[in-house]
């Protein structure tokens, strides 16, 4: 991701755009209070003419399984990254006026609420979703249905093979949030107070066991100073988001301390997203570095390990 901008953590960004909870009938109790919503409450207003649910999941599935109305979201297709050419990253956000026509083509407006769910537990892919609708400025209306399509049918809501009949949105042009870090801000936060940085890879790339980093420049192990909350840690076994109490939890053991500023990074930017929106949920500013161990690796940056020998 070569996307720098200046260092203004994603809550402090949201704040400035309203609150963050304009699904619910109040402001927000806690801050995921803003960010998700229950299976129930999207049954409940599935007429709402601003609504657009948004379906992240196999694309050969969704023909045959999805929400009444819910558009197909796939971050392979056109508009949710920029086109990757020769030795660039992977993943990188696309340009502001890509994005905007995509969102429109899927009928957002500047008055939609957007609801992102996943299917058969895409977590990561509808966090990047998400991340990448708070990049836009989109970010206060924008929430996750908790639990995602796996529980919605096990309570027995019913899908459809319907495909949507989509109006085109109106959009204005898209007020870019700086909410993503460069390289140059990750090496500042290696040495500043207050801000921790997150490796949110599966333990054994953390640790260096694994072999990780971009295929041209492979490595093991972890930006030097940073810590490890594996995306998967942060969901229960139902799929739902894990509990204030929980998510608090495993920041605390991880070493993030109340009223740091925490910078997350994985592969390529995308499993890096759940950690993140977990950090947000519980309470701290984040960002997100997505250039990553793919950019970090291609730099030939030190790395360290926790391997004992």
């Amino acid at each position: 991701m070569r996307h720098t901008l200046q260092f203004a953590p994603l809550a402090i960004a949201l704040a400035t755009l309203g609150s963050a909870a304009p699904l619910a009938q109040s402001g927000p109790a806690s801050p995921r209070d803003g960010m998700l919503v229950t299976t129930a409450w999207v049954a409940s207003h599935l007429k709402d003419p601003n609504l657009v649910l948004l379906h992240v999941g196999d694309p050969a599935d969704y023909p045959a399984k999805h929400i009444a109305d819910a558009r197909l979201v796939s971050l392979n297709g056109p508009g949710w990254a920029a086109p990757r050419a020769p030795g660039a990253l992977a993943l990188e956000l696309p340009s502001a006026e890509e994005l905007r026509a995509t969102l429109a083509a899927l009928g957002i407006s500047d008055n939609s609420k957007i609801v992102v769910y996943q299917a058969k537990k895409y977590f990561s892919p509808s966090m990047r979703v998400i991340l990448t609708l708070n990049w836009a400025g989109l970010g206060a209306n924008t929430v996750l249905m908790d639990g995602g399509l796996d529980v919605w049918e096990a309570e027995g809501r019913p899908t459809t093979s319907e495909m949507p009949v989509v109006k085109p949105g109106t959009l204005a042009p898209l007020r870019i949030l700086p909410i993503v870090a460069s390289l140059e801000d990750v090496q500042k936060a290696q040495t500043a107070k207050a801000v921790k940085i997150i490796d949110a890879r599966d333990k054994a790339f953390y640790d260096g066991t694994q072999e990780g980093g971009n295929a041209a420049a492979r490595n093991r192990g972890h930006i030097p100073g940073a810590l490890s909350v594996p995306f998967s840690s942060v969901y229960a076994d139902d799929g739902k988001l894990k509990s204030d109490a929980e998510l608090q939890t495993i920041f605390k053991d991880a070493g993030v301390e109340p009223g740091d500023t925490v910078i997350t990074y994985c592969h390529i930017g995308q499993q890096a997203t759940s950690t993140l929106f977990a950090a947000r949920a519980a309470g701290f500013n984040v960002k997100l570095y997505d250039g990553s161990m793919d950019e970090w690796s291609l730099k030939k940056l030190p790395v360290e390990t926790t391997i004992k020998k």
